[in-house]
């Protein structure tokens, strides 16, 4: 009887240390945003400050104008011109730097042009956007593509030329045709970096879709936040930056979320390779 509680005592201490281990993965991300909107909550409480309103004003004003008074109708817009704008920008991303992975003479050619552009402000192209565009949703769209271009295109094409030459060697062995040969060891490779990419274009991307907003429009999150400044109306201009930092939280978390079910083999070998 001692050898059965004895043995019960040793397997439920593993099994309560992977549970201690596992609430502490959850809650280690989340104890500084916490403690910083408590310190918000707290030093804000007493402020008579018209630029810097107590936070639960805010999140009571934040219900009234985005719920209540229907502002939820601008962050669609954003998040509509948002999604079109990035997933045209990462197609255009990792097709360019695919081709320019798989053809040199190109590469070559266009690789001053593709630095050029990539050090180029987006936002400084807004004005010549709004001419070429007109100020409809088009020219947003097109601010947002053309800023999700290029993380997304340079981490292709590093992450396809970093692939080991000795893969190339035994798909050539497996006699590997070009379409599978690419479909089957070159993407699968540059996945982990073409992600990064991916990511740093989304952030890229939600900073644009708010700077398109902010000039020659009548919707979306930087066309509120720059009315209610207009206005006067600090509380509400602040509701539209919490919204704003919410809605782009999500997106990254969701992002997260997406990548690691679709690169769960990768993330595996790692943890493999780790142990």
């Amino acid at each position: 009887m001692s050898r059965l509680t004895t043995s019960a005592v040793r397997v439920s201490r593993p099994s309560s240390a992977i549970r201690l281990k596992g609430i502490g993965r959850v809650l280690t991300p989340l104890w500084l945003p916490v403690l910083l909107l408590v310190a918000w909550w707290a030093l804000s409480a007493r402020s008579t400050s018209p630029f810097f309103p107590p936070l639960p004003d805010i999140l009571v004003e934040t219900w009234n104008q985005w719920v209540v008074f229907g502002a939820w109708t601008n962050a669609v817009s954003s998040v509509q011109n948002l999604l079109i704008g990035y997933v045209a920008g990462v197609l255009i991303g990792v097709i360019g730097g695919s081709l320019l992975w798989r053809l040199r003479l190109l590469r070559t050619a266009t690789n001053p042009i593709i630095y050029f552009l990539y050090v180029l402000p987006a936002p400084a192209l807004l004005p010549a956007m709004i001419a070429i565009f007109g100020i409809g949703d088009m020219r947003k769209i097109a601010l947002i593509a053309l800023g999700a271009i290029w993380p997304t295109l340079l981490n292709t094409l590093d992450g396809m030329r970093g692939i080991d030459a000795v893969k190339f060697d035994t798909a050539r062995a497996l006699r590997l045709g070009g379409w599978r040969r690419y479909f089957s060891l070159v993407l699968p490779g540059a996945a982990p970096q073409i992600a990064a990419g991916m990511r740093a274009s989304l952030t890229v991307g939600i900073i644009l879709v708010v700077v398109s907003e902010m000039v020659a429009s009548n919707s979306g999150i930087g066309y509120f936040i720059l009315q209610a400044q207009a206005e006067f109306a600090i509380k509400k201009m602040w509701t539209g930056i919490l919204v704003l930092a919410i809605l782009g939280t999500v997106l990254n978390y969701l992002f997260m979320f997406a990548e690691r079910l679709v690169l769960r083999w990768y993330y595996r070998s790692r943890a493999l390779h780790g142990a």
